[in-house]
This record gives C-alpha cells, sequence and structure tokens, in this order.
C-alpha cells in the first residue's frame, strides 16, 4: 500500500503530477549522457540513457547549481540551507552504515554560492557514492516542495512488477500520509489477483496494526508505518467491518498486474453519467468527453484518488463545460503570472457537473477542482483535497543519468488563492467510510444524486 504510494515517482516532465504513479523508464542508449553546455544540468528530452558513471560529488555539484539556476526561488535561495541540508543527509547516511568520519565537518559558509561550493566539495574529498545519493535526496526533501523529486530510473525488473497489491489507503493525502487523517486507517483499493487478494484482503478492511505498531498513536496516523509497508515482508492486523473479526495476516510481495489508467462510466438513477477518471494522462480530457455523447441528464465525474497528470488535459476538459474561463494561474518569482484559460476549441457539452474529490486527488486533479469551484460551473463532493500542488516540475539530467525535477513556477488558483498545502474545500461534505466500502455503498454518488 504506503510502498506502492509513496514511492511512485515521476521520470519525465513538466506535465506530470509529483504525485501520480508513471511507468518506469527504459533505457535509452548505453552511452553516458550528454553534460549541460556550462557543466552543469541538461533539461531531460529523452530517458536517461543504460549506463552511466557512478554518482560522484561533481553530481551533487550539478544538482546544487541546478537547483539555484532552475528552481522557482532558486535566484533568490539562500545557497548555505542547501549545502546544510546535503551535509546532514550525508553525515548521517555514513552513521548509519558506520562509516563517518572523524574529519567532517561541515566547513564556514558566506552565501557566495561558488566558494561555498569550493569549500564543501574540498571538505567531502572524493565522496562517497551512497552518502552521494543520500545527500542529494536530502537536499531536495529540504526544499519542502511536493513537486520536487530527484529519481535514479531503473530497469523494470524481470518477470514483471512485484509488491503486496494493496495500492490504497484512507490515510493517504497525495502521495504521504495525512497530518489531518483520523481513525481507523482501511483500505481503499487492492489489485486483482495480486497476494492481497489472495489473502481474502478488501477493500474497507480496517489495519488495526502493521507488524504490531498500532496503525494511529492517539489520533494521529504512525509514521513508522512507511518503512514497515517497504520493506516487503509485512504483518497486518486487520478488522473487517461488516462482521467485527480480527485476523493477522502475514503478507510478502509477489507478483502484480497493473493495468494503465483507463476512464470507465456507468449510468446511474435519473439518466446521470457516472464517470471516474483516475489521472489527467495524455488523452485523458477526449475520452472522458467520449463517454458523456449520449446526451446524458448530468454527470457525476468521480476524481477521488486521481494523482493528477498534465494540465493540458485539464484546461481541456474544462472547455467542455465553460468557454473563456481563467482556470489558474503560473507565477514566476519576479514578473506577472500567466492565465491558464479553458480551451475553447472544445465543443461545449451543456451538462450538469458534480465532481467527487478526496484526500487522493493532487495537483493537476486540484488545479481542476480549483477551477470548477472558483468559475461556479459544478458543486464539489467529498472531502478537501490534498494540497499537492506547488506547480509543474521540469526535469533536468544529472551526471549519474538521474533527474532531478523542480518547478519553475507556482501554481495559483482561478482567483489567484493559494491551493498548495491546503487543498480546495467542498461543498458538501461526504468522506467515505470503511464499512461504506465494506458494503458498496458510496455516500459521494448518493449525496451527488440528491444535489442533482
Amino acid at each position: 500500500m504506503i510502498k506502492a504510494l509513496c514511492t511512485a515517482v515521476l521520470v519525465t516532465a513538466c506535465s506530470l503530477s509529483a504525485s501520480a504513479p508513471a511507468p518506469r523508464l527504459r533505457p535509452a542508449t548505453a552511452s553516458p549522457p550528454a553534460a549541460a553546455p556550462d557543466g552543469g544540468c541538461a533539461a531531460i528530452t529523452a530517458p536517461p540513457p543504460e549506463s552511466a558513471p557512478p554518482t560522484s560529488v561533481n553530481t551533487l555539484r550539478q544538482a546544487y547549481f541546478c537547483v539555484l539556476d532552475n528552481y522557482y526561488s532558486g535566484p533568490a535561495m539562500d545557497s548555505t540551507a542547501l549545502l546544510k541540508s546535503a551535509f546532514a543527509a550525508y553525515t548521517r547516511d555514513l552513521m548509519r552504515r558506520g562509516a563517518d568520519r572523524a574529519d567532517l565537518q561541515l566547513p564556514a559558509l558566506t552565501g557566495n554560492r561558488d566558494t561555498d561550493w569550493a569549500a564543501f566539495a574540498k571538505v567531502l574529498g572524493t565522496g562517497d557514492p551512497a552518502a552521494l545519493r543520500a545527500a542529494i535526496t536530502g537536499m531536495v526533501a529540504g526544499l519542502h516542495d511536493n513537486h520536487a523529486r530527484w529519481h535514479r530510473p531503473t530497469p523494470p525488473p524481470e518477470g514483471g512488477p512485484t509488491g503486496t497489491g494493496i495500492v490504497g489507503a484512507s490515510a493517504m493525502q497525495g502521495p504521504q500520509l495525512d497530518p489531518a487523517a483520523r481513525p481507523p486507517l482501511f483500505i481503499t483499493r487492492v489489485l486483482p489477483g495480486s497476494p492481497a487478494a489472495k489473502a481474502d484482503i478488501r477493500p474497507g478492511d480496517i489495519i488495526v496494526k502493521v507488524n504490531g505498531m498500532p496503525a494511529f498513536i492517539g489520533d494521529t496516523a504512525n509514521q513508522g508505518m512507511l518503512d514497515a509497508f517497504a520493506s516487503g515482508k509485512i504483518r497486518l492486523t486487520l478488522k473487517r467491518p461488516t462482521t467485527g473479526r480480527t485476523r493477522t495476516v502475514d503478507l510478502r510481495e509477489g507478483p502484480i498486474t497493473r493495468q494503465p489508467p483507463a476512464v470507465t462510466s456507468k449510468t446511474l438513477p435519473g439518466g446521470v453519467a457516472y464517470v471516474r477518471l483516475p489521472g489527467f494522462h495524455e488523452g485523458a480530457a477526449d475520452q472522458v468527453i467520449a463517454k458523456l455523447q449520449g446526451k446524458p441528464e448530468a454527470v457525476v465525474l468521480d476524481l477521488r484518488g486521481n494523482g493528477g497528470g498534465s494540465p493540458r488535459e485539464v484546461t481541456r476538459l474544462l472547455g467542455a463545460f465553460a468557454h473563456g474561463k481563467v482556470t489558474s494561474y503560473f507565477c514566476p518569482l519576479k514578473g506577472d503570472c500567466v492565465p491558464n484559460r479553458t480551451d475553447d476549441s472544445v465543443p461545449l457539452l451543456g451538462l450538469r457537473l458534480v465532481v467527487l474529490t478526496d484526500r487522493g486527488c493532487a495537483s493537476a486533479c486540484e488545479d481542476f477542482s480549483a477551477a470548477v469551484k472558483g468559475n461556479g460551473l459544478g458543486t464539489l463532493i467529498g472531502t478537501r483535497t490534498a494540497g499537492v500542488i506547488s506547480g509543474p516540475s521540469e526535469g533536468y539530467l544529472l551526471d549519474d543519468g538521474s533527474v532531478l525535477l523542480l518547478p519553475k513556477v507556482r501554481h495559483l488558483g482561478p482567483d489567484r488563492e493559494i491551493i498548495d498545502t491546503i487543498g480546495v474545500p467542498v461543498d458538501h461534505h461526504a468522506p467515505m467510510t470503511a464499512l461504506d466500502l465494506a458494503t458498496g455503498r458510496d455516500p459521494g454518488v448518493a449525496k451527488a444524486l440528491a444535489v442533482l
């Protein structure tokens, strides 16, 4: 569950959400990556190479200057904060492996990015590759930006993907644990044919303990679950809400089958169309529009669990419900914000719209939801969105074949409101409970039909 959701990373471009799962990149060539003209990072235009040099001090240097030159607030950033975050992560990694060095001490920093780097690199010497990777991760994490990532592509595993098959949980906020989540923690999605499905684990099952640890400590989700789920072998204490039965299941990773995201639909009572959109992937808007060509009375668009995707798909789908509207703004560090607008080349459907959201609705999903709410295009039902929408990322290639993803602009809603870290509030609160999932009830759909 949490491993599947929290380690899903982007490996290509600015159009992808920071929280949407992305396919692993297949190697392009066997040659090393081309260096940027100035020796810094290069904007990524193709998959990383099959083979590349190991992570080195130069890789960390590239990442450092790449952030300062390309990140949204990089030009105004205190460069010493980047080096402090990197150095702290570097030393922690050495300590975990019993390889700390007596001479390893952060040098005095002046705030001059070039001289500070020279002093920093001198202390590192040749560097430890594993600790250098930890340093880049720590430096990027120090930005506290949900759309900033560092990723080292790996080839697809032989024999296909593996996992437990638990790929959704109630306490998730986009790709992370939700600090606002309340007990109980329950499973929301299980892949068919997976180890979890074979163990009769179902949506709605309440997770009482993970490897003996309580799922909640008081009213706060236990962060220790992250490491437990990442281990590949886990013991779950589960409670079935329909019967109250509690049991313990030992679960190991095994082969899983992941279907590509697909738009699905059905007809609800009263001639209302229900369309589920799992992500704003390429072509998603046209797929939704195609589902609505039968002239339904209205549409319930289910965006629960939608991790985001392409901003272009957002404006295209919004163009089916309104023309001439500002949907959001992309704002540079300095200068005027650039408005994004509905794609008015799309014919209007003329349908009443209800959108279902939850804490799994992140990034481009929030972009769409905010535009619907801010422009009065429909009604939002469910729970507040994730608040994971700092700005679209662009990818930069480093010399070890890894990819640095950095937002160049900040996202604001259609009224220039900040949505990042806050989320989009709904018009009608209708959360899904464990018992709802276990019995097939859907309070969001029920409320949508009542509103329509």
